[in-house]
């Protein structure tokens, strides 16, 4: 049974439908939200507000997190400061704060003092892998000062996956980051190789031969599905390896390879229309097609 009794949901994207769905069983919470795409009709968080009776939508990030005793933060990476400015005038005064923004630990440690200086309770958290298969009870990372006094609250409310990671800010962001320099890097070399490959005829190959170096059930239906990310979410996706490549920086590494994802994963979303391919080899030949035509009107440009 969590004491809390009002939330907000700052965001009502991917993440933030997720949990509010989720955070639904409990009948005696009350949720608000506020999303800065609610004033298009057709956007994904105008579309969950639908979907999710449950939550009072505000016109203002102020007034939705106003009396809340929980903000969660699911916001994209480029907004995650702002977003934190943008509520200090409505925060209720040592109102938890839940980061779960895919940021540098630097951005991080910024969120924190803005949080700490209009009174709220600042807790780092990344989620550690995609939000969709195990949605509220996913692997989250928390760490900062106020971590594990939150645990218990976050338990009651069914973040079962949630794992303390350290009092000291960042290493929960860390750990995210330097997961997707990986993670989001091979999808884009994914990405990147099977359309040259499909170009020579040779992908089927070059898909098998990965069996050996990692194996795998399926690797067709892997490579469909991560290149699937870049065409879906590229454009979050590049924004959250704008912030890797800052926490590979803040390191004192060149972030060679996760600027080059950067581009890559800003580059797939255009050519989302070839996801209506169930075989790879079809949503290859789709983005390629696309790519040409584009390239084409270029070229007559």
């Amino acid at each position: 049974m969590t004491a809390l009794r009002r939330i907000c949901l700052l965001g009502l994207g991917e993440v933030g439908s997720t949990l509010a769905a989720d955070l639904a069983v409990h009948p005696d919470l009350a949720f608000t939200s506020y999303d800065l795409q609610f004033d298009d009709p057709w956007s994904r968080p105008s579309r969950a507000l639908s979907e999710l009776p449950q939550i009072t939508a505000n016109d203002s990030a102020i007034d939705a997190v106003r009396d809340c005793e929980l903000v969660i933060s699911a916001v994209t990476a480029g907004q995650d400061l702002a977003a934190a400015r943008s509520v200090l005038a409505g925060l209720r005064p040592g109102a938890w704060f839940l980061d779960l923004n895919s940021v540098s630990p630097g951005t991080k440690c910024e969120v924190s003092a803005v949080v700490t200086e209009g009174g709220g309770r600042y807790v780092e958290a990344a989620v550690m892998s995609p939000i969709a298969p195990k949605r509220i009870a996913s692997p989250i990372l928390v760490g900062g000062p106020h971590a594990r006094a939150f645990l218990p609250e976050g338990a009651a409310l069914g973040f079962s996956g949630m794992r303390f990671c350290s009092d000291q800010l960042g290493r929960a962001a860390a750990t995210k980051m330097c997961r997707s320099v990986i993670v989001k890097g091979t999808e884009a070399l994914l990405s990147e190789a099977l359309l040259a490959a499909r170009h020579y005829g040779v992908e089927a190959a070059v898909v098998d031969s990965l069996g050996d170096l990692f194996p795998r059930p399926d690797w067709r239906e892997h490579a469909r599905y991560m290149i699937s990310r870049t065409l879906l979410h590229g454009t979050r996706r590049a924004e959250e390896m704008e912030e890797v490549a800052r926490t590979v920086a803040e390191a004192g590494i060149a972030p060679l390879m996760s600027e080059a994802t950067v581009a890559r994963q800003a580059w797939a979303p255009q050519f989302a229309a070839a996801l209506e391919n169930d075989e790879l080899a079809a949503m290859l030949d789709a983005v390629r097609e696309l790519a040409s035509g584009k390239e084409d009107k270029r070229s007559a440009g």
